[in-house]
């Protein structure tokens, strides 16, 4: 029995030594070769580096509702570009709190809202899928409609998305983080064309990502990519086609101001405050993107708010960082223009502002002074454009804004504190009086601005976007 198991045995090792042997020296292929790329038959243009960013190319439909409304706010600041809203609805704070008729989470960012015929549009950032997302909602149900999309990975730099787009009835462009230009129909979210002003004009983004709000004047996109050949430019809004450009002789940087149109001593005119100064382009057909004037003196290395226009040929400028505020006189001789800083200020000084760009109503130039601005530090306050260093008014010693946007209404003011708190106050002569405050939500850097349209307001902090019903 014995000599039975250990013959069984020894040939059971004999035979797996054997087949541990076999499996080690056996090839079953000697003339291997590198395979060239492609022979996989893999269908063309699957691999993808993160830098190949293809705008708009994802697309999804949830819902296709329809509205009886009428209302829009079309771009940064509002139609006119100034923040001020005159509507014949009555606007009346009273005791009850506005109701809140919906709210989405967004992405980490601020950009805010544009709203056309019943629909709400915001640029977002999914970090999940690494995408920059123009989504589009309903204005009465808050459902989502539709979103559209495109990879391009970045790094969260308190936050992403910080533009609001521009819509008409027969586009809606946006200006993504990374300068990406995407101009899609508002109603199919059809893909139009889409830019990359990065590649097209070697623009350098700023370190917070584009903040520059896009603009429309005259069926054409006005964008100001300060790259190495082009300080600004317009483009066909439905086709993306180049109409002119400015050539950048006088090497201005992006920074996160927008490009704002006035009429200055008799002429349409770009005014942009880019790194590097403040210029004003012509806005005229005969000679639209001419360079008229630039200023150097004015150079604070980072700038959120745009210029303000104080008269036909004065403009205030703000700043944070320690930049504080200044005065721009433009000057005309025929065809000869000059520009010069009259004035200029450190915020604990006078009239200044960090995020917001101020707004000037009736005489008063209203703004909330940044966290550099001495006791004034964070308030809401009232300067007469004939003063810029003593305030004929400001909020309370208990009401601060940080860097929250704010509003004109009917003669009301709405802030919107950085920590999700909305305040109303009543402007009288050369004064405000305060009506009502509404906790709307335990908010975070609600640094985007407001936007209102068919008796809705709609607010945002850094990861949510709520539309209260103010009238």
């Amino acid at each position: 029995m014995n000599r039975k198991i250990s013959a069984i045995t020894i040939t059971a090792i004999i035979f797996y030594t054997g087949v541990i042997v076999v499996w080690h020296v056996y090839s079953p292929e000697r003339n291997i070769g590198i395979q060239n790329p492609g022979a996989d038959n893999r269908p063309p243009e699957t691999a993808r580096k993160a830098s190949d960013v293809r705008i708009g190319e994802f697309f999804m439909r949830y819902e296709e509702a329809t509205s009886q409304l009428t209302g829009k706010w079309t771009r940064f600041r509002g139609e006119a570009s100034s923040n001020i809203i005159h509507t014949p609805n009555t606007i009346s704070p009273g005791q009850d709190d506005y109701p809140v008729l919906w709210g989405v989470e967004t992405g980490e960012g601020h950009a805010a809202t544009v709203i056309y015929n019943g629909f709400v549009y915001f640029l977002d950032y999914d970090e999940g899928l690494s995408s920059d997302m123009l989504r589009c909602f309903s204005l009465e149900t808050g459902r989502e409609q539709w979103r559209r999309w495109y990879r391009v990975p970045m790094k969260r730099n308190h936050g992403f998305s910080r533009t609001v787009p521009v819509i008409s009835g027969d586009y809606i462009i946006t200006l993504g983080p990374q300068g990406h230009l995407m101009c899609c129909h508002p109603v199919t979210g059809d893909l139009l064309w889409g830019k990359d002003m990065q590649n097209e004009y070697k623009t350098e983004v700023p370190f917070w990502y584009t903040g520059q709000c896009p603009r429309v004047d005259d069926g054409l996109l006005v964008i100001a990519p300060a790259g190495e050949e082009v300080l600004l430019a317009g483009v066909n809004c439905l086709t993306g086609e180049t109409a002119w450009q400015t050539p950048n002789t006088i090497q201005f940087k992006m920074s996160h101001s927008s490009v704002m149109q006035m009429t200055l001593l008799g002429k349409k005119t770009y005014v942009y405050a880019g790194v590097g100064g403040v210029c004003g382009i012509s806005a005229e057909k005969e000679d639209r993107g001419t360079l008229l004037w630039n200023v150097s003196k004015w150079q604070p290395s980072v700038i959120a708010p745009s210029p303000l226009q104080l008269s036909a040929s004065n403009i205030f400028l703000v700043a944070g960082y320690g930049a504080g505020g200044a005065s721009l006189k433009i000057d005309r001789q025929g065809n000869k223009w000059t520009a010069s800083i009259t004035e200029q200020y450190k915020a604990s000084e006078g009239l200044s502002s960090e995020q917001q760009t101020p707004i000037l109503y009736h005489n008063m130039i209203i703004t909330v002074i940044p966290k550099d601005g001495g006791s004034m530090r964070g308030k809401l306050v009232a300067y007469s454009p004939a003063d810029l260093h003593n305030p004929i008014w400001s909020s309370g010693a208990d009401e601060r804004f940080g860097l929250g946007p704010y509003l004109v209404i009917n003669d009301h003011v709405f802030v919107f504190k950085d920590d999700g708190e909305l305040y109303i106050y009543e402007i009288n002569a050369k004064s405000m009086h305060l009506k009502k405050k509404q906790r709307i939500m335990d908010g975070v850097d609600a640094w985007g601005s407001m936007a209102y349209a068919d008796g809705r307001l709609i607010v945002r902090d850094a990861n949510n976007v709520k539309c209260l019903k103010i009238n």
